[in-house]
């Protein structure tokens, strides 16, 4: 009887010396790199929805425990200089570069994405309820900018600049 303890003894601490902790470091090592691409915080490049290019820099960043974003530059070289005549806030005639266009998003409850903001189309001047889901390990990110229900909207896909 107490051989078989001992071999259960032997077998018990094998387990947890070459399955348990190897494991736990494993999982532990996965859950910091899942927080570190969480954020949305960082510069994008936004894309046009017909010709594939790319149209400005938007950084993203965080305020308290709200996520803004700054147009920083527009690489569509005719509109350098372009301001929102169509805005009906206190972004009208303002120029895009520098403007703020997203607008108090927060992470949501189930941590899978940022919502409950807005965002502002700078060509039409409306304003849209705002979604953002990063995807591709952080390298992406689906913006999705809609009016009542989010079946009724459109989404972008803004590619990580740095």
């Amino acid at each position: 009887m107490p051989h078989i303890r001992q071999k259960i003894a032997e077998t018990l601490r094998f387990f947890r010396i070459f399955i348990i902790i190897p494991g736990y470091m494993l999982v532990s090592q996965n859950a910091q790199s899942a927080e570190v691409t969480l954020s949305p915080e960082g510069l994008w490049t936004t894309v046009d929805d017909h010709s594939g290019a790319p149209r400005a820099r938007v950084r993203i960043y965080r305020q308290g425990e709200s996520y803004f974003g700054r147009v920083e530059a527009n690489l569509v070289p005719e509109e350098a200089e372009a301001r929102c005549t169509s805005c009906k806030d206190e972004r009208k005639d303002q120029p895009v570069v520098g403007m703020v266009i997203l607008r108090d998003l927060k992470l949501e409850a189930d941590g899978d994405g940022f919502g409950g903001g807005d965002i502002l189309d700078p060509e039409s001047g409306s304003v849209y309820r705002c979604a953002l889901h990063l995807e591709g390990e952080g390298k992406r990110l689906n913006v999705r900018g809609y009016i009542g229900l989010s079946l009724f909207g459109r989404s972008q896909t803004w590619l990580r600049a740095e």
